[in-house]
């Protein structure tokens, strides 16, 4: 018979299950997001620093983390590399975060590396340190998964939540990407863009070249300072290197890229949104940087298909096409702007139906401010998360904000129910548009796709 007192509070015993083991790492969320790298450094001290055999690519940023990862991770492994890929949050399943050359990490071995955890993670815990969190398990996982289970030769290596004080920050990559900063998290990073920019330049290393997408003056100097404070060359959007569009059309997009060192045209890709070209910019100007200076070899065949196979769900994707369903994680203002931005270049619609749930902790106003102008129909719903903001609330806002074009309020609560509505209010010449927290787009999208086998989060 099973002591129900020591397993609730996961000590001693052996993992017995992938979902126990999945059960395990998510039971650690209470512990919260707690920033520092104390913890983490001395899990890989008893671990035998294994991150210190792998080179890594870390990407920072407040939008277009994911994708940028997704562009290196196609290329990189249609170039015959071996890549690892780490990225949060999840879409579909907690394996989903941890993958070797496109696919998921296998389960038994997802559960093999927790139970080589767990006792460390537990004697952590009994110490001043506490007990390591979720996210400084999973990246733990992450990278014994990388160092002594599949070796890859490049690992993609997205932060999880600012920069500087990030348990990703753990590495010493041979290329730092910042791809911009927004107006997200900025209960935990900082009041102002400047501060928040602070905090992503931590992943700046000494003598380690970076590439970077920000765009606000006041980002751009910090991100400059401390790139020039610690030797670092800068690659900057703008400057050393830039894009523009050739053709655009749903689902394929044509761009030149220009760099210091060549000019490639057409660089095709299937993701939609202008931000788009600029992540696959910054993806492709990362590997220009190493190749010059690390002799990567990437042939532009490998570039070229790597970026047009290259896919990232819940990012502006057609999940259904009677009625066409768009699933878009807008989650933040900057999102919402690319969101708005891409229905009036890319979508051709009648009238437009926006489901949209949101957690406490965002900035709402702002986020509307984008979405409402064009929306004939809202119908705000709740996410099934903890931190969700209810509907009600999120309605209080919307009657708040000076009116623009008259649209369709609808409250409710239930996201099943919204989708539904959302389902039978978009026409044919339509456009039905599910945005706002990556939790509510992961639950929507495993409904719209008939994917039983979703979970999600952190």
């Amino acid at each position: 018979m099973t002591d129900t007192t020591t397993m609730q509070h996961g000590e001693s015993g052996t993992l017995p299950s992938y979902q126990a083991a999945a059960d395990w790492i998510t039971g650690l969320v209470p512990f919260g997001i707690r920033p520092g790298l104390d913890r983490i450094e001395a899990l890989m001290e008893r671990l035998g620093n294994p991150h210190r055999r792998l080179k890594f690519i870390h990407v920072a940023g407040t939008n277009g983390k994911g994708s940028v990862c997704a562009y290196l991770s196609s290329v990189l492994f249609q170039s015959g590399y071996d890549v690892g890929t780490f990225t949060s949050p999840y879409i579909t399943k907690f394996t989903n975060r941890f993958q070797y050359n496109g696919k998921d990490i296998k389960e038994e071995e997802l559960l093999a590396l927790a139970n080589e955890l767990k006792p460390h993670v537990e004697a952590i815990a009994e110490t001043e340190l506490g007990s390591p969190t979720m996210f400084e398990v999973s990246t733990a996982l992450a990278i014994l998964y990388f160092a002594k289970v599949t070796f890859p030769d490049y690992v993609v290596w997205e932060t999880g939540l600012g920069g500087r004080l990030d348990v990703t920050n753990i590495v010493y990559p041979v290329i730092s990407v910042i791809t911009n900063v927004g107006h997200d998290h900025m209960d935990r990073l900082g009041d102002t863009l400047a501060k928040v920019a602070e905090e992503k330049a931590g992943i700046i290393k000494p003598g380690i070249p970076v590439v970077s997408a920000v765009t606000q003056p006041e980002v751009v100097d910090v991100i400059r300072r401390v790139a020039g404070e610690k030797r670092s060359t800068l690659y900057m959007l703008g400057e050393q290197f830039s894009e523009t569009a050739l053709e655009v059309r749903e689902d394929e997009q044509e761009f030149r890229f220009q760099g210091m060192f060549r000019t490639i045209e057409p660089l095709r890709i299937s993701l939609n949104g202008a931000h788009q070209r600029t992540n696959a910019a910054v993806a492709v100007m990362t590997l220009e940087v190493l190749r010059q200076y690390q002799a990567l070899v990437v042939d532009d065949d490998a570039l070229t298909e790597g970026l047009h196979k290259a896919a990232w769900p819940g990012r502006l994707e057609m999940v259904k096409r009677d009625p066409r369903i768009l699933l878009d994680g807008a989650h933040n203002p900057e999102g919402a702007e690319m969101l708005v931005k891409a229905l009036k270049e890319t979508y051709k619609y009648d009238r437009l139906h926006v489901v949209m749930g949101m957690l406490e902790n965002k900035n709402h106003r702002a986020t509307f401010k984008h979405i409402l102008p064009i929306v004939d129909t809202l119908i705000l719903t709740e996410p099934d998360y903890r931190m969700k903001m209810e509907a009600q609330d999120l309605a209080a806002i919307v009657q708040e904000l000076p009116g623009g074009k008259p649209f369709e309020l609808v409250i409710e609560k239930d996201w099943k129910q919204a989708l539904q509505t959302l389902q039978q209010v978009t026409g044919s010449s339509d456009l039905g548009v599910v945005t706002g927290t990556l939790y509510l787009i992961a639950d929507a999208r495993a409904r719209l796709l008939y994917n039983s086998d979703s979970e999600k989060g952190w």
